[in-house]
């Protein structure tokens, strides 16, 4: 996550400006929760006003010990709550809030839960060729779990994705053959949790401000204006001078 006190860029007329908002997104593409709060934070900052934000993908998984082909979802759903029609009583709550917000979730098309760690590494591997690259490649995974009941932890729906985001299929599929940064994602999870995160979507304004969970666009909107209030603040008496 990036730390560092926020730099301050010189205007011609000598004013400053503060660097966006760096707003580093905790989630899990197996989460529905997290797919939810992506598109209450795009909702939110399509209302701020001269406020710009950069946006960072980071990883978490809910359940690490899925094996890498995943796991039959009717069988993993009545397991982790005690029978598919309990589960289905559940996920009903998460169709509302999906259709609130503009997702058609389509759960019926799942066929495997799958283990998420490769697509993490996808992700990070996106995020070094630039924020839209890596939210393109976000997107583009939520969609092909939720809506197309793709399973994400496959190799090949792994390079398609990547693809689709612009970025190359044979050097992704080089890398997924290979360890590549899959310790780097397990530590990247350690340190989220030793920070005391718990539950997925997590989001960290500024290094300085906690949303937890999928919240309504207004209240993400607001801690955003609140954090760029503080920092134009900082950077007012930082730029002082006597």
């Amino acid at each position: 996550m990036n730390t560092g006190n926020p730099q301050q860029q010189q205007e011609g007329n000598g004013s400053t400006m503060a660097e966006p908002i760096a707003i580093d997104i905790v989630s899990d593409v197996m989460c529905p929760w997290c797919f939810i709060g992506k598109r209450n934070l795009e909702a939110a900052i399509s209302t701020l006003d001269g406020i710009d934000v950069s946006l960072h993908w980071r990883p978490y998984q809910l359940d690490p010990t899925l094996p890498k082909e995943g796991k039959d979802r009717e069988a993993y759903l009545a397991d982790k709550f005690g029978g598919i029609e309990r589960a289905n009583e559940l996920y009903q709550n998460v169709v509302n809030a999906g259709a609130a917000a503009g997702i058609p979730f389509d759960f019926d098309a799942i066929r495997v839960s799958p283990n998420t760690l490769d697509a993490h590494r996808l992700i990070h591997w996106a995020g070094g060729q630039g924020e839209e690259v890596q939210d393109r490649v976000v997107e583009r995974l939520f969609s092909m779990y939720f809506l197309e009941g793709r399973n994400i932890g496959n190799d090949d729906t792994l390079i398609e994705a990547a693809a689709y985001a612009g970025m190359d299929r044979e050097i992704v599929s080089g890398l997924l053959s290979g360890d590549a940064d899959r310790e780097a994602v397990r530590s990247s999870i350690a340190q989220a949790q030793s920070m005391g995160v718990r539950g997925v979507p997590f989001f960290i304004l500024d290094q300085r401000y906690a949303i937890s969970g999928a919240q309504p666009p207004a209240a993400m909107a607001e801690a955003i204006r609140t954090v760029a209030g503080h920092k134009t603040a900082a950077s007012g008496e930082t730029g002082a001078k006597v």
